[in-house]
């Protein structure tokens, strides 16, 4: 079996392992980077709806989810938003800001892969695909056993990225090599991912699929105010996603479907005109959805027929709504993985491994989880860069 000596292995052709490999190629080391799939950056391709939300010009250490939440700051800051902005306008590519910081491509998310091809062409990276890691062991370097090649190197970056998204190829080969070196994981969970209804919410919410509205939703003390979805599972949309990373099932979310305004004050101001709750709530949210909330609500009576106590369990309802989602549509729908290999084992600086000298863990397999907006872009970057700064 033929064998190649390369300074750096990086196993995974993704945002971050593409993204170290040009970092530590401009270093003048020799990188390889391998990975089972046909063409890399798939992920990338089908991001931002094809567009790529590739940062966030707000990026920051409060917009990432992890067991030691200060371990990000290091590579942040080595390797902030600006500077792969810098690097997007230095390609010529066109974008724009959609809203909360968001930047996307103008065109199509094929300019991001591009830059990366570009890039890692000029710096001298192999790239070699269809080169799915069947063994790899540690005496004295690194060898990596594929079906048709042997790589040895001293140093080996893991960007295998989390379990999200099978169908694009994900494994959990980086989860098991962190166990195979010592190391332990922060069990990996599927996040940004669409909540599942309950028997006694989908009988009445199921019907009204594809229906939105803007929404605040809290869980543990965290809110988001963002679009909300209706669908035939349960909910999805920008808010549903974000506070889906911190839901768990002992804990409920509680949405207000109405955030600007008091039920209780609208109430009042038209207690005197003779219409039902769903005709009044036409005020406020799309037909289907004002239909469905009043039989949800059980309340049969025209405004000026509505006790205190109605009117408190109407509000309740609008701007507190207890919901106990009975699960999450799982790793196929998640945009990515929370979890991962446990920080602590971890240099914050370099992403080396404190477990083995020249093991390296970028993006997605650590135990660093963005929220939506193209946080985990920047992660994959300034954790990439981190890396490849210090191999």
């Amino acid at each position: 079996m033929p064998s190649f000596n390369h300074d750096v292995i990086i196993v995974g052709a993704g945002a971050a392992g593409l993204f170290c490999a040009i970092t530590a190629a401009k270093r003048g080391l020799s990188v390889v980077v391998l990975d089972h799939a046909e063409k890399v950056g798939k992920k990338i391709l089908i991001s931002g709806g094809g567009r790529c939300n590739f940062t966030n010009l707000h990026s920051g250490p409060h917009h990432f989810i992890s067991n030691n939440p200060h371990f990000c700051k290091s590579a942040l800051t080595q390797y902030p938003p600006s500077e792969f902005i810098a690097l997007v306008k230095k390609h010529g590519i066109h974008y724009h800001e959609k809203k909360l910081g968001q930047l996307f491509c103008d065109e199509k998310s094929q300019a991001i892969v591009d830059l990366l091809l570009l890039e890692c062409h000029r710096s001298g990276v192999s790239i070699m695909l269809n080169e799915s890691v069947s063994k790899i062991r540690h005496a004295g370097r690194f060898e990596l056993t594929t079906a048709k090649n042997m790589y040895l190197s001293q140093t080996m970056v893991i960007a295998t990225g989390g379990l999200s998204i099978p169908k694009m190829g994900a494994t959990d080969l980086g989860y098991r090599v962190a166990k195979q070196f010592g190391h332990t994981l922060i069990p990996p969970e599927p996040a940004l991912v669409p909540l599942l209804w309950r028997p006694a919410e989908k009988s009445l919410f199921s019907e009204i699929s594809g229906v939105s509205a803007e929404i605040e939703v809290s869980c543990l003390n965290v809110r988001f105010r963002e679009n909300f979805l209706f669908t035939h599972k349960g909910l999805s949309g920008p808010a549903i996603l974000q506070i889906s990373s911190y839901w768990n099932t002992q804990e409920a979310i509680t949405i207000n479907l109405l955030p600007d305004k008091s039920i209780e004050t609208e109430i009042n101001k038209r207690k005197s005109d003779a219409v039902l709750l769903s005709a009044f709530f036409n005020n406020f949210f799309p037909k289907s959805l004002a239909q469905a909330l009043a039989k949800k609500l059980e309340i049969q009576k025209t405004l000026p027929h509505l006790s205190k106590a109605e009117i408190q369990q109407i509000s309740d309802s609008i701007h507190r709504w207890k919901l106990s989602p009975a699960g999450t549509e799982g790793f196929d729908k998640a945009e990515v993985t929370k979890g991962g290999v446990n920080t602590d084992e971890l240099s914050s600086k370099t992403m080396e491994s404190k477990k083995q000298k020249g093991l390296y863990f970028i993006g997605e397999v650590v135990d660093v989880t963005g929220h939506l907006g193209g946080h985990n872009f920047q992660w994959a970057w300034s954790s990439g860069f981190a890396a490849g700064n210090h191999l």
